[in-house]
């Protein structure tokens, strides 16, 4: 995706938080990277994200975990001119180490969500999955796991394109 691209998802997944989800505004998320296999998303270490230690906020990871998972799977139902609604049924986390830093949320689930896409297309019915987050932190020269999420994506076939 080109850096026009990426600023344009920014841009819509910030006014997305700003008109609907004010605390996913507040975390002010940045899309490095999207296509169909891959997503990664930027949450700032900063005052709003930022805990009473000076890492990052649990709270703050969940919702970089959910940008990361959603907009991957929103990124498929939008290839497919698909009218389904999605939402996160369950979220699951294991927090590593400290995030002291930014954190870049990567999803790598894009074939497993095309595949639930499929599912919940052909079936009618609403199909589950799951999908898995990694949170890192760059530190100098190498890059930290400091999480790691499994979020149970659900789709649910409406009839109409949603999205």
């Amino acid at each position: 995706m080109t850096t026009f691209a990426l600023l344009r998802r920014t841009f819509a997944l910030r006014l997305l938080g700003w008109a609907r989800i004010p605390l996913l505004a507040s975390v002010r998320p940045t899309v490095e990277e999207l296509d169909a296999d891959r997503c990664v998303v930027r949450v700032p270490l900063r005052r709003w994200t930022r805990n009473h230690l000076g890492s990052m906020y649990f709270g703050a990871l969940a919702i970089g975990a959910d940008c990361a998972g959603g907009l991957l799977a929103v990124e498929r139902i939008r290839a497919r001119k698909a009218g389904l609604t999605l939402i996160f049924k369950a979220f699951e986390a294991r927090f590593l180490k400290r995030p002291e830093a930014d954190v870049r949320f990567i999803c790598e689930d894009g074939a497993r969500i095309g595949e639930l896409v499929e599912r919940a297309l052909a079936s009618g019915e609403r199909e589950t999955g799951p999908v898995r987050v990694r949170a890192d932190v760059r530190t100098g020269t190498s890059t930290e796991t400091v999480a790691e999420f499994t979020l149970e994506l659900s789709l649910k076939k409406t009839g109409r394109a949603v999205l």
